[in-house]
């Protein structure tokens, strides 16, 4: 019998993790689990983990701050960067080199799925990348100094001196599972109802 590669998500679908079918991917469940998905680990002050959507949710944000003509796709994109990780979940940067080129195939293969499902290009252009590894980067350090106990000087080593300065003055809040889930899908709603194609 061959092992189990597909996930039952609380829509109803089945989805198959190693061939991911566009037609499997509602946002109700990616916003669900991506909200109770912990970045950092867990390793995060406060008395709610700080999530996979309210980062996403950020790095929206600053995307569009620091691109504010960027068409609604990219913003789009930026919202949806981390989305396999509802069903794969956040692993850190070092987990992720150690275990290899498997996860980066499985990943990517998720990814393009979420795209195809909701209008974005399953490639992106590598100066949109960029950016929203940039908006990523940003987001990365606010959290880092804020609720994840780094000092600004080892966040500035690891992810940049965030500009423009205005960024850095960004307050980070720590907030319940479902509220987080809310605002996300709320947000994929708002840039859904625009003109995408553009």
């Amino acid at each position: 019998m061959s092992a189990r590669a597909w996930q039952r998500m609380l829509s109803g679908r089945r989805l198959d993790l190693l061939d991911p079918s566009p037609l499997d991917i509602e946002i109700e469940d990616i916003a669900h689990g991506l909200a109770f998905v912990a970045r950092w680990n867990g390793q995060t002050f406060g008395e709610f983990p700080y999530s996979v959507a309210e980062h996403s949710l950020l790095v929206e944000r600053v995307y569009a701050e620091i691109t504010p003509n960027a068409p609604i796709k990219w913003r789009l994109a930026a919202l949806l960067h981390d989305a396999p990780e509802y069903v794969i979940g956040d692993m850190i940067s070092p987990v992720k080199a150690a275990v290899g080129p498997g996860y980066k195939a499985m990943d990517a293969r998720l990814m393009e799925a979420v795209h195809r499902r909701f209008g974005v290009p399953a490639e992106i252009p590598k100066a949109v990348k960029t950016q929203i590894k940039r908006a990523d980067r940003i987001s990365a350090w606010l959290e880092a100094i804020q609720i994840a106990g780094f000092s600004e000087t080892e966040a500035n080593k690891l992810f940049g001196i965030p500009k423009p300065e205005a960024l850095q003055k960004t307050r980070l809040a720590l907030r319940a599972p479902m509220e987080v889930k809310a605002d996300f899908l709320a947000r994929h709603a708002a840039l859904m109802t625009q003109d995408i194609t553009g």
